[in-house]
């Protein structure tokens, strides 16, 4: 199938969004797909207010107008709401092309937390958004309910899934980590900023070393407010694996979050999570057996300390990326008339 995914979020932004969907092409490729990204990449682009380190592209109607005219393609996926996004859904909607879109974060609680714009507003917008689209795929039951509930319709499940190979136990470097850094380890990895309630982590009474890995607007003034926390920067592939796998629990404080790609990376890496009880880990977190949920996070990394690391570690390989792959081929939209499938 000729699939062309249009995206906003894509390299060198690092965060769960852009791996999904990098991953996602890896394996549509693999499975003999011919697969195009329209992305930010070479196009005129602004820094995203509060984000300098994400650019989004300025005026790509046409840019991505005869793109899409090139290549003509099957199937037409849009993975965000951003300018690219708004762009291929008018150009598919001129076109009387079928597209597919994809709903990936809780933007309107992002947007609330920078800015005075009601909650109202904002959903209405995202609805209006993907209300053209045979199908909105979405990555978790409990997102699914919220955004049924709002009014959002042609919803369908895309699960996550998490590279098993690279995300693993790993001895040597537990050892390695701990030595330098002091037991038991306490991490964090995602972008630092307040929508992601990293905030929480940082304060919580803990008996042990906290790490930090990633960046974010927030960073800066988190490292002069608690020297005592260890922030890693950003760490990729094997650098990230290797951290992940020396942790003793994986704190995940957003109360945003529609999935949590990182929870299965650390589960995968037999380390247990501890979260808030919302949604995102009550879809991927298996209370008392892969994790503890808890109001209180000193209390979730206390008790998830007690958690056996096999039983992360056989949940996770479950979340295969060649299942949620080919369940995401099976929901595009192939013609004008059809689906490839009846939504579940």
């Amino acid at each position: 199938m000729q699939i062309t995914i249009v995206t906003d979020a894509w390299a060198p932004q690092v965060n769960g969004v852009v791996r999904t969907l990098m991953t996602t092409v890896e394996q549509l490729m693999g499975l003999g797909h011919d697969v195009t990204v329209i992305e930010p990449s070479g196009m005129p682009s602004l820094p995203c207010p509060g984000y300098g380190e994400i650019r989004i592209a300025r005026w790509p109607q046409r840019s991505v107008s005869q793109t899409l005219n090139q290549l003509k393609p099957e199937a037409i996926h849009i993975a965000t709401e951003g300018p690219l996004g708004w762009a291929a859904r008018r150009w598919c909607l001129t076109h009387n092309q079928p597209f597919t879109t994809s709903c990936h974060t809780r933007f309107p609680e992002y947007l609330r937390l920078r800015t005075p714009v009601p909650l109202s507003w904002s959903y209405a917008a995202l609805k209006h958004f993907h209300r053209p689209a045979a199908r909105t795929m979405v990555r978790s039951p409990s997102q699914w309910r919220d955004l049924a509930a709002r009014g959002f319709d042609s919803l369908c499940l895309w699960p996550g899934a998490v590279d098993t190979q690279l995300f693993r136990p790993r001895a040597g470097a537990s050892a390695l980590w701990r030595q330098r850094l002091g037991a038991p380890m306490a991490l964090y990895v995602g972008r630092i900023a307040r929508e992601k309630s990293i905030e929480d982590f940082l304060l919580a009474p803990f008996d042990g070393r906290k790490v930090v890995v990633g960046d974010g607007p927030d960073k800066h003034a988190l490292m002069a407010r608690y020297p005592d926390v260890h922030f890693a920067g950003y760490r990729h592939g094997e650098a990230l694996a290797e951290m992940v796998a020396a942790a003793d629990v994986f704190v995940f404080p957003s109360k945003t979050d529609t999935l949590g790609l990182v929870m299965l990376e650390a589960m995968a890496c037999g380390v247990p999570v501890a979260a808030y009880p919302v949604p995102g880990p009550l879809d991927v977190v298996l209370h008392q057996e892969t994790g503890f949920l808890h109001h209180d996070l000193s209390v979730a990394m206390r008790q998830a300390l007690n958690i056996d690391p096999v039983a992360c570690r056989t949940f996770a390989m479950a979340h295969s990326w060649e299942a949620a792959t080919e369940c995401f081929a099976s929901l595009l939209v192939t013609d004008e008339h059809g689906l490839t499938q009846t939504a579940a």
